[in-house]
């Protein structure tokens, strides 16, 4: 079984690792400074203290998107950003002892998949090989929502993800009341979604 950590570079796919690499690759070409000179721009400059009005701030003020904001900030501020605190992200997110009982059973469900990166964000934990296959979200009540890279013909209990803040090759979630509903038809879909990737 090769099962890449949730600590360090490893959380990320070696495409996540390239297309981060071409963002500040792209950063200094197209800004003429580097990812340390930005850096510095924003611990010298910027008043806000949010990571979301720190985005709002590199947009107006100098014209960086979204996708360059988040490893200037993750660089400038560490420790706010929790890129790289998979565990500390986790803690946080999975709260709910039923919510994290699914998760579990999910874990469970994708342990031996060859290649398995898993990568913790802040609003979700996903499974990815060369790209993201799944990702599951805790919903309030102790439920949670399993994002699956299949088509929704692939199930009927799988409904259209519309945006749910996750990779946009997740095409069918669906929800997991307990994790006894991550049956044998969820651990064919996630090998499906799997295979796919």
């Amino acid at each position: 079984m090769a099962t890449k950590s949730v600590d360090g570079p490893e959380h990320l796919t070696e495409a996540q690792k390239t297309w981060f690499a071409s963002v500040q690759a792209g950063l200094e070409r197209e800004t003429g400074k580097t990812l340390a000179q930005w850096v510095d721009i924003v611990r010298r400059d910027c008043p806000e203290t949010k990571p979301r009005a720190r985005t709002e701030w590199l947009k107006v003020h100098h014209g960086i998107g979204q996708n360059r904001a988040a490893p200037i900030l993750a660089r400038a501020f560490p420790s706010e950003m929790g890129w790289d605190d998979a565990a500390g992200l986790r803690a946080a997110l999975w709260t709910d002892p039923a919510s994290t009982a699914i998760l579990e059973a999910i874990e469970a469900a994708v342990a031996g998949f060859d290649g398995l990166v898993t990568g913790q964000r802040k609003a979700f934990t996903a499974w990815s090989r060369k790209a993201q296959f799944a990702a599951l979200k805790p919903v309030r009540g102790g439920t949670a929502l399993l994002g699956l890279a299949v088509k929704t013909d692939a199930s009927p209990r799988l409904l259209d993800p519309k945006t749910e803040g996750w990779s946009d090759r997740l095409k069918a979630k669906v929800a997991l009341a307990s994790p006894t509903e991550v049956d044998d038809e969820i651990r064919a879909l996630l090998n499906r979604a799997w295979e796919g990737s």
